[in-house]
């Protein structure tokens, strides 16, 4: 196929507009962040997107975190114990936790917080499936007792990115976690200052000065979060081409992630320092629908990854291959769990063989319902791939273009492509998220109980998840993990596209942005 053209650069003489972002604290003090998306929804449970995820880190703590080689550390957790036969975890909380309206963090908090947690995410489901009860010891002290042995409970509760165990008072946990919370109280570094905040135009966060970080130095999402600003202002500002301008005309401070076709101008910009704070990078995915036709046969999803070339999509994204990296490994290229036999699937097409799987599966030619995102820049052009892939293997395809917003609101959809649902998207995931078959949402196979959008159903995947779980042995670990990427792609379950990276941006007089999978504002000094 021909190359697709990426979108050529805007006219760089067009002006940079920031509205005022209301009062500001001490000059120099105020830290003025654009993320990669607006932030809408405020519950960091509700969703996986990561401007919630962002939000979340702002306000919230967490019992453990990882640090930046991806070690588990404690954080709200002062220590831990395990019973010989591993199956009762005692933990006990750190002095000095308080909630932003002065209350006292609990046990009960807590216990609440990881029930309301465990029914949406990936590994907190996994986890929830292993554990017999909860038991409060007393305020600073609780319990989790398993019903046997698993393997991955501190990577579960240290887990980086969507969705993260979050903790919050009980009565706010307590809300059912499929609805949004409507109270915002954590005991994070940052209080999230409401009146102050619109969605589409500004989020704002003061230091929280009754926050007691931990005395070890500053590591990932791990060791003290001392906050060294006064306040953080998110700046809602979608147009990327009006996020460089103002970042050269001094208006914000820092750039969550940058278009790569822009790289360049802030490359020449002395005033402005490219900052790699995600080395992991991420992953590209294509999701279907197993729930609706033709997705719901294996043998026509199968036929859709034959169609796949990672290559294809990376040139037409990223561009630069400074940026990028072909790899066949679901669990990421370079970690453990990596292993890069596909047997050619998603590298090297098979055209005829799609052809022929789609001739088997029966397919009619009735077209796909392909939704593109429009808004986020790394997404845009890998509808148009898909489009032009598919075609080649057979598929007719219907390609609806939509901003991000609305691409994330519609895949919750389980109506059929004509009734307002869908049958293919796109997405990435932060590489720390896809580590393993447990924190890797997208393997999750048990259909509308808590598979992420898409919904499948696999039993025997399920079965070999459960084993990787309780595995202790780290080779015996791999062969599970190798063994389930084989059986992702038997059952064409999903996609992996390539890994790329890309850098964030700061003004010359902004520091000490962290490197970890999610852009902490916790150590990073203004002058």
């Amino acid at each position: 196929m021909k190359s697709i053209t990426r979108r050529m650069l805007a006219a760089m003489a067009a002006g940079a507009v920031v509205a005022a972002a209301g009062p500001v604290l001490a000059q120099g003090k105020v830290l003025k962040f654009v993320q990669n998306g607006n932030l809408t929804i405020l519950d960091p449970i509700q969703t996986t997107a990561y401007v919630t995820r962002n939000h979340g880190y702002f306000i919230y703590d967490t019992l453990f975190a990882s640090d930046e080689n991806n070690a588990v550390k404690p954080q709200m957790v002062d220590k831990y114990e395990v019973s010989p036969d591993k199956t009762v975890w005692t933990f006990t909380l750190r002095d000095g936790l308080e909630w932003h309206d002065g209350k006292p963090v609990t046990s009960e908090d807590c216990v609440a917080s990881l029930q309301r947690w465990g029914k949406r995410d990936a590994m907190g489901t996994k986890l929830m499936d292993f554990v017999k009860e909860f038991k409060v010891t007393n305020d600073k002290t609780f319990q989790m007792i398993l019903k046997e042995p698993y393997g991955l409970v501190l990577d579960t509760l240290g887990k980086p990115s969507s969705n993260v165990p979050f903790m919050m008072p009980k009565d706010v946990a307590a809300t059912d976690a499929f609805k949004q919370i409507d109270k915002y109280v954590g005991s994070g570094p940052f209080i999230y200052v409401t009146a102050e905040s619109k969605p589409g135009e500004k989020h704002v966060y003061n230091k929280n000065p009754k926050y007691k970080p931990r005395a070890e130095p500053a590591s990932g999402l791990a060791g003290g979060k001392v906050v060294k600003v006064d306040r953080v202002e998110i700046i809602e500002m979608p147009d990327v081409q009006q996020q460089v301008n103002a970042m050269i005309a001094g208006e914000i401070d820092v750039i969550e992630q940058l278009p790569h076709d822009l790289i360049p101008i802030l490359k020449k910009d002395k005033n402005v320092t490219l900052v790699d704070w995600n080395p992991l990078g991420h992953v590209f995915i294509i999701r279907f629908n197993h729930l609706q036709k033709p997705f719901d046969n294996p043998k026509v999803r199968l036929a859709a990854l034959y169609s796949m070339r990672q290559e294809d999509y990376l040139k037409a994204t990223i561009g630069d291959a400074a940026y990028y990296k072909i790899c066949a490994a679901a669990f990421i290229c370079g970690t453990p769990n990596a292993s890069e036999d596909t047997k050619g699937l998603l590298i090297k097409p098979d055209f005829e063989k799609s052809k022929a799987l789609l001739k088997e599966a029966g397919y009619d030619g009735t077209p796909i319902v392909l939704m593109q995102s429009t808004t986020l820049p790394v997404l845009t052009n890998m509808a148009p791939v898909t489009k032009a892939l598919l075609e080649q293997g057979g598929f007719k395809v219907d390609m609806q273009a939509m901003d991000w917003q609305t691409l994330v609101n519609r895949r919750t959809r389980k109506e059929s492509p004509q009734a307002g649902g869908w049958n293919v998207f796109h997405t990435f995931s932060v590489s720390a998220d896809a580590l393993n078959p447990i924190s890797n949402s997208y393997f999750v196979a048990n259909g509308e109980k808590s598979s992420w959008f898409g919904w499948p159903t696999d039993p025997q995947m399920e079965k070999m998840r459960d084993d990787y779980a309780k595995e202790t042995d780290p080779a015996k670990g791999r062969a599970l993990a190798i063994a389930i990427q084989a059986r992702a792609l038997e059952t064409a379950q999903f996609g992996w596209l390539g890994q790329w990276y890309g850098p964030g941006a700061m003004r010359s007089n902004v520091s000490g942005w962290l490197k970890a999978p999610v852009p902490v504002m916790w150590n990073i000094e203004k002058k």
